[in-house]
């Protein structure tokens, strides 16, 4: 992992990564059938995070960090389709950090998202 690039540190907020787990389902392609793989992996997200979305905070005990986990090979999965079938674009890539960024996995989340298709030169990247 790249660990020059700046990355925004946040603690860990499973609501909100539940609400960009959404962003992201209507960010993909909808036509293309062979977006459905993608479509499928960011719906098994999007179900993973549902639960959490109108808690004023994470879960108690370890679930929130085995929750975070499993959204976070989900995340990973996703960005190898999106990379894959061409499908990145910068508002999507941006999602993809903040998504990283809510599962307080910051720098992963500022290099995959490039991946994704986030624009490096972009305003809402950490500098």
């Amino acid at each position: 992992m790249a660990e020059n690039i700046p990355f925004f540190q946040v603690a860990l907020n499973l609501p909100h990564a539940g609400r960009i787990a959404r962003r992201i389902l209507i960010l993909l392609p909808h036509e293309d059938t062979e977006a459905d793989t993608m479509r499928r992996t960011a719906m098994s997200l999007e179900s993973l995070l549902t639960p959490y979305l109108d808690l004023d905070d994470n879960p108690g005990g370890t679930l929130a960090l085995k929750v975070r986990d499993q959204a976070a090979v989900l995340g990973r999965k996703l960005v190898d389709q999106i990379e894959q079938e061409k499908a990145g674009h910068d508002r999507l890539g941006q999602c993809v950090r903040n998504l990283f960024e809510c599962l307080e996995l910051g720098q992963e989340g500022a290099v995959i998202s490039l991946r994704a298709g986030e624009n490096p030169k972009s305003f809402q990247r950490p500098f």
